[in-house]
């Protein structure tokens, strides 16, 4: 899957980097880390945009199924690519009977952070709310009363205006970036210089070389501190971000089993 989303980009000049673990993989794995489960990508918001245009031209559809935020049966503000004829049942029960859930690539888009410290608090603090509404309409699961109640007063806010103040789409010279709406819940996490995502190298990742930041080692220290050195054997439990999985059979066939399953530990980040 990676290596489509690849070709896409080379082709049409869209700029993407390997994110978050997936790059922490790369640097350090030279691949997936063993005890992840997932691959992320990152892309600035106006890439994003033309890549979201594109692939429904450009990717075999019987083998693929793009999922773009806020769109029918997906009410997230982010995108997954998947795979169709798999199955990647999470801890949740959609809401939507329609939602696919086939195996996927999460691709994160990465907007404008203003550059007045008070107007980026308050992007932060609508994403959030964003975050939280789109979480309820996806059917997220928690045992945690504080965001039960996040989630539960979301519904009431203005979703597309506070999307659009948190985007800041008009501020393209802005000299930060922020991922609020990608793979951190932490706001100094989430904010970078710009150049982190327009200057790229190629790294190896599995069986094929692919971008990663050429500030890599800055990014990586702040999302992970000292990044280099692996998590201590007896603290590597793994995200586990699905209950079952399987390559060869659709979700479509757990349909009935999904709504028995009893989910015994949540998905602990709020995205």
């Amino acid at each position: 899957m990676l290596h489509e989303i690849d070709r896409v980009c080379r082709k049409h000049n869209i700029t993407y980097t390997l994110f978050a673990g997936t790059a922490l993989g790369a640097v350090r794995h030279g691949g997936f880390i063993p005890w992840d489960d997932d691959l992320d990508i990152i892309m600035l918001r106006p890439e994003y945009d033309r890549f979201l245009a594109l692939v429904p031209n450009e990717l075999d559809s019987t083998a693929y199924y793009l999922q773009p935020e806020f769109s029918e049966h997906w009410p997230m503000f982010f995108t997954k690519l998947r795979r169709n004829g798999t199955a990647c049942i999470e801890r949740y029960i959609p809401r939507d009977p329609l939602t696919h859930q086939g195996i996927y690539i999460d691709i994160f888009p990465c907007d404008n952070l203003s550059d007045v410290p008070a107007k980026r608090g308050r992007q932060f603090l609508a994403s959030k709310a964003v975050i939280a509404r789109a979480l309820y309409q996806r059917g997220y699961l928690t045992d945690n009363p504080g965001k039960k109640l996040a989630m539960q007063l979301s519904r009431c806010l203005p979703e597309e205006a506070l999307w659009a103040y948190a985007v800041n789409r008009e501020d393209t010279d802005s000299q930060m970036v922020h991922s609020f709406f990608g793979a951190s819940s932490r706001y100094e996490k989430s904010i970078y210089p710009r150049s982190w995502f327009t200057e790229t190298v190629q790294l190896p990742f599995e069986d094929g070389e692919f971008p990663v930041s050429a500030h890599y080692d800055a990014l990586l220290t702040t999302l992970y501190g000292d990044y280099m050195t692996p998590t201590p054997v007896e603290e590597r439990g793994q995200k586990v971000h699905a209950e079952l999985v399987n390559l060869e059979r659709s979700y479509t066939e757990y349909a009935g089993v999904q709504k028995q399953m009893n989910f015994k530990e949540y998905t602990r980040s709020i995205r």
